[in-house]
Parts: C-alpha cells; sequence; structure tokens
C-alpha cells in the first residue's frame, strides 16, 4: 500500500470513528419500554475494533515519515516545515489585511489611522510563502504516491 493511501483510510476511519460515537449518543438511551434504532454496546465493539485499526495505522504512517525522504530531508521534517509555511503565509496575509487602511475620513475631528508596515512588501511575503508552500506540499504529495507505507 502507498503511503498516500493509507492517508486516505486514516482519513476515512477518523471520520467513521466520529460517526459510530454520534450513532452511539443517539441510542444509549431511550424512554422506558422503547427500544433503540442499534445496539449500543455492539456500536462500543465497532468503535473499538476502528479505533485498533486508527492506531495501528498511525504508527505504520509515522513510521514511514520517520524514514522516508522527501527533498533531501525525512517526511516528519518536510511536513513540519509544510505546517510552519502555513502558518507564516497566513500570518502575513492576516497582517497586510490588517494594515490595510480603507476608511474614509468625512469630519477634520474624525480619528485617523497609519500603518506601521508596508502592506505592498507584507503582501509580497505573504505571496512568497504561498509560492514555497504550494511546492513543498505538491513534492510532499507526490511522495506520498511514490513511497510504499513500512510496516512496524
Amino acid at each position: 500500500m502507498k503511503l498516500a493511501e493509507a492517508l486516505v483510510i486514516r482519513a476515512d476511519t477518523q471520520k467513521q470513528l466520529e460517526q459510530l460515537k454520534y450513532r452511539m449518543l443517539r441510542n444509549v438511551k431511550v424512554q422506558d419500554g422503547e427500544k433503540p434504532a442499534e445496539n449500543p454496546i455492539k456500536l462500543i465493539a465497532e468503535y473499538e475494533a476502528a479505533a485498533a485499526e486508527l492506531g495501528r495505522l498511525i504508527r505504520q504512517i509515522n513510521i514511514t515519515n520517520s524514514r522516508a525522504t522527501v527533498l533531501g530531508r525525512t517526511m516528519t521534517q518536510a511536513l513540519a516545515e509544510r505546517d510552519v509555511l502555513k502558518q507564516r503565509q497566513a500570518m502575513y496575509r492576516d497582517l497586510a489585511e490588517a494594515a490595510t487602511v480603507t476608511q474614509s475620513v468625512s469630519f477634520r475631528s474624525e480619528i485617523r489611522f497609519r500603518s506601521f508596515v508596508s502592506v505592498p512588501e507584507i503582501q509580497k511575503k505573504a505571496d512568497m510563502a504561498a509560492k514555497e508552500l504550494r511546492e513543498l506540499d505538491a513534492r510532499i504529495q507526490e511522495a506520498n504516491w511514490r513511497i510504499d507505507l513500512l510496516d512496524y
């Protein structure tokens, strides 16, 4: 199995666990004399089996990410770099938006605002971070479909 396939299965299993939890909560109590639509004990067993599978899959993904390489570094390092790039890009984008003064002044007594950063420079940094993020993410996605999932 490829790493990308394992990541898809992990996401599906996480959704399945949320759905099972919701179904258990809906069926855990009913009016006296009624029966639940689904047996919560069976749902708990199904949940536990899916949770065990998720744990196994996460361990395999983590081992694979720590050993596989992308762009000369481990996948784990590349993922960490991607996370930081996402945060940097969002910060610069938000900073540029916050620094943009768009209010109109109608009266001399109104408070005027001015920006203490160059919006074009900040926007350029946001654009560069977004470009780096796109390029790194493309290499990560490519590697995910190339790398085989390791057993532990």
